[in-house]
């Protein structure tokens, strides 16, 4: 099948990427006689990658829709908090989906997949999704359901790492959306070819990073303290110990000898009886060039994924008040607006699957718009002030103050709703009640102004 080829494809990519995403990749620039006499230079890595992908994904908050009542059947979806690893996902691999289909009570399922599980085929004249599939293995069974415009089919191997012909149809559902229900998160910047990992302009300097910080380990264990010398004394030799303590012997029985130094390591004083005896002391080596050439690195790092200074440890750089913070983040800012252009047409398709199922309409007659929370670093503070200025200025009406401050439509509708509440004033019941209302037409005025 070529779908299960286009899924194929790509796994040995996607398992380097997830390794770099980790922080499990082994040192780069490194010669085998190295890799063989430093096993252990290894869990030397700074897991930037990530940060990188972190750094972005925390910014990419759904907040609403316009258009569609449906943040109920997100909620009930998990979205909130799936929508985040989704996120992930399509910046660590370049692409991630969501699976949109009905639950036996006919509400809508959405799951996010990870590309390692899911493959799209695209027409090449619209680029409009064609067919997809999805493939998962037990220890005993291979699994594939296969998702296109007018049905969908199950297929099953009797083995696991089961060969392409080696599956049969299980199962045909009628696909009644007349789409595939499949939606491609492709983390695209340019028009052709597929999704581009975050990671795939940090891994050459990420090696090198790792390859200094590696030589700094090895430089600060053996060249970085004070070594002292003498001369003139003589060596001392003593029997040599096994793992028991007792005395190694030869082939004659003797006991095997070696020669140790006279002075041990721990000694505060350093005493010898010869006239010859000398002693001094060798300076450590100086890390300044393994600091130069680590921030070598992070300027470059930085340069390419848009990480501020205080995100990678340069302390010395730290902004002093909230709005260097935001100055200092404006081009990650910047970026992960870019990434909410790319992936909002992604969830308003995911919508209008939801709305066709929940509502029994066609795909394509859903008209929704998706709302992203302020992807750069607000000081609560700060925002509460600017916002009430301008609500005091008729600039902004209620709704797009509380909108501007972060509130979901859901959570905007809840509080008008308790204002209006509010509203109906403590006089007016008063006045009500000694006009003679009883409590069930009091009752009903307040459901009134809640609706």
């Amino acid at each position: 099948m070529e779908l299960l080829d286009t899924l194929n494809r790509p796994q040995h990519r996607y398992t380097e990427l997830d390794r770099y995403a980790s922080g499990r990749q082994k040192l780069a620039y490194l010669s085998p006689e190295a890799r063989i006499a430093l096993p252990a230079l290894n869990r030397i890595v700074s897991n930037i990658p990530g940060l990188a992908v972190t750094s972005l994904a925390e910014r990419l908050r759904v907040t609403g829709f316009k258009g569609v009542d449906i943040w109920d059947e997100w909620l009930a979806n998990d979205l909130d908090q799936a929508s985040t690893i989704l996120h992930r996902e399509a910046l660590t691999f370049g692409d991630a989906f969501v699976i949109v289909w009905a639950r036996p009570d006919g509400s809508p399922l959405a799951t996010v997949e990870s590309p390692q599980q899911v493959a799209v085929i695209k027409d090449p004249a619209t680029r409009e999704i064609e067919s997809a599939v999805k493939r998962w293995r037990t220890k005993t069974e291979d699994y594939a359901v296969l998702y296109l415009p007018d049905r969908v089919e199950r297929w099953r191997a009797r083995t696991a790492e089961a060969a392409n012909t080696a599956f049969e149809l299980v199962e045909t559902l009628d696909n009644p959306l007349g789409v595939v229900p499949v939606v491609n998160f492709c983390n695209a910047s340019r028009i052709l070819g597929c999704g581009r990992s975050e990671l795939d302009d940090l891994i050459p300097l990420v090696d090198g990073l790792n390859a200094t910080l590696a030589g700094l380990a090895v430089a600060q264990e053996f060249t970085a303290r004070p070594r002292r010398w003498a001369t003139g004394i003589e060596l001392v030799e003593v029997p040599k110990l096994d793992g028991n303590g007792d005395p190694v012997v030869d082939d004659d029985g003797n006991p095997v000898m070696e020669t140790v130094n006279p002075i041990p390591e721990g000694n505060r004083a350093m005493i010898a009886e010869g006239e010859n005896a000398k002693f001094g002391q060798l300076p450590g080596a100086d890390l300044k060039g393994y600091e130069n050439a680590v921030n070598i690195w992070l300027g470059q790092i930085m340069a390419v994924s848009a990480l501020p200074a205080h995100f990678v440890g340069i302390t010395t750089e730290n902004p002093s008040s909230a709005e260097a913070l935001r100055a200092s983040e404006s081009s990650l800012t910047a970026r992960a607006e870019a990434r909410q252009a790319v992936f909002g047409r992604s969830w308003e398709q995911v919508a209008r699957l939801m709305v066709a199922i929940r509502d029994g309409v066609a795909v394509d007659s859903v008209d929704v718009n998706v709302v992203w929370g302020d992807p750069a670093s607000r000081s609560v503070a700060a925002e509460a002030d600017s916002v009430t200025k301008l609500y005091q200025s008729g600039l902004l009406s209620r709704a797009g103050a509380l909108r501007r401050l972060g509130y979901s439509e859901d959570e905007i509708e809840a509080e008008r709703r308790e204002r209006l509440r509010d509203d109906l004033s403590a006089e007016r019941i008063t006045a009500d009640m000694m006009r003679g209302v009883n409590w069930d037409d009091l009752n009903k005025t307040l459901e009134d102004v809640e609706q």
